[in-house]
């Protein structure tokens, strides 16, 4: 850990800060590392591409910009980690400038630790509060503003097949993973980013952040075995914001993502129909218990409750024709122990109860 005993009590902000500042003497302005930390914009009409800084194994690093506003020239901290060695670079900007219009050939995520951050996303001027993340394709042209606000921002370069693994292994929402990859990686001809906001869940912002500072302190550190430490960690980090936080999408993106989630959360309730609770919902999805509700009404116009007592209800129907298991034993499979209330609402839904309905059907 760095700085020992204090590491373990620095927020994340501190800690960019600490490592940007403080941690060694800066490299001079000419240093062959400052453009690749940042690069002032020198041409309207160029633009460059920025290759992976590390070497393959290093398959993430961090880069921490720390901007201060308090001094007549605006100057803007950076460092990147892993690096052989710790260090720390200064540039000195005028408000305003920008940096040079890029891309990158892998996946960054950026996070907006302290104040506001501004880019420049296919000509579209993009403003980013404090909590906010922003997930940018490779081949996504951008540029950033240097303002003469003080600000924090982390960013997480991800080497692709970094990136493809962290999809693929996050089985429990597959087919929302699923979606966000091919948002970012295959619709080259729409959006190439996404803009996540903290949504309605408290917990969620807080948990992220203490992730990010994880990360960051084992990508200082590039110990035995931080790589497996650091995929673990970008897998909480991408199930957070993938499932607990808002993000941009276009109309058309934005239904297709509710139908895959309400697919996602309809599928575990019919395997799991007979003791699903909503607590069981929020703690498997990560959403709030009004959103099940909101969700399913939107799709099914029924309440949470009413949805799951007509799939418990369909069941019960069907083993009815299907089986030779008495309505007791269908009775509390389709998770019921109170058989006169089974019968009441069986009986509203089909209009006889389960032996009148059974003798009916098969008869």
């Amino acid at each position: 850990m760095i700085i020992a005993k204090e590491a373990v009590t620095l927020t994340l902000s501190e800690l960019c800060t600490y490592i940007t500042r403080y941690e060694r003497a800066p490299l001079p302005p000419d240093h062959k590392m400052g453009p690749r930390l940042v690069c002032p914009e020198y041409s309207k009409s160029d633009w460059e591409v920025k290759t992976y800084p590390l070497p393959l194994k290093e398959r993430i690093f961090a880069l921490c910009w720390d901007i201060d506003a308090s001094h007549p020239a605006q100057t803007l901290h950076a460092t990147l980690h892993p690096a052989p060695e710790p260090f720390c670079y200064r540039l000195n900007f005028h408000s305003g400038e920008r940096t040079q219009l890029h891309t990158h050939d892998y996946i960054e995520l950026a996070y907006v630790v302290e104040g506001e951050f501004r880019q420049r996303i296919l000509s579209h001027d993009i403003t980013f509060s404090k909590g906010d993340l922003c997930l940018i394709d490779k081949n996504c042209l951008h540029q950033d503003y240097l303002l003469d606000q003080p600000a924090v921002i982390l960013f997480l370069g991800i080497a692709n097949d970094m990136f493809t693994e962290i999809m693929d292994e996050n089985v429990a929402t597959q087919k929302i993973i699923y979606f966000l990859q091919s948002a970012l990686l295959k619709q080259k001809d729409l959006q190439q980013y996404l803009h996540f906001r903290p949504g309605s869940d408290p917990g969620a912002a807080a948990e992220l952040e203490s992730c990010l500072c994880l990360l960051l302190n084992e990508l200082h550190d590039n110990k035995i075995g931080s790589h497996y430490i650091c995929k673990g960690l970008l897998l909480r980090i991408f199930r957070i914001i993938s499932t607990r936080y808002d993000f941009s999408l276009s109309k058309e993106q934005r239904k297709t993502m509710n139908w895959i989630v309400f697919e996602e959360i309809s599928d575990y309730i019919k395997r799991h129909f007979a003791t699903v609770t909503i607590q069981e919902l929020v703690r498997e999805f990560h959403f709030q218990e009004d959103y099940f509700n909101r969700l399913i009404k939107s799709k099914t116009g029924l309440t949470y409750s009413a949805y799951v007592q007509q799939i418990r209800l369909e069941r019960a129907a069907h083993m009815l024709i299907s089986t030779d298991k008495s309505v007791d034993e269908i009775t509390e499979s389709v998770g019921y122990r109170n058989k006169g209330y089974f019968y009441k609402i069986f009986q509203e839904k089909y209009g006889a109860t389960p032996s009148r309905y059974r003798k009916q059907i098969t008869h």
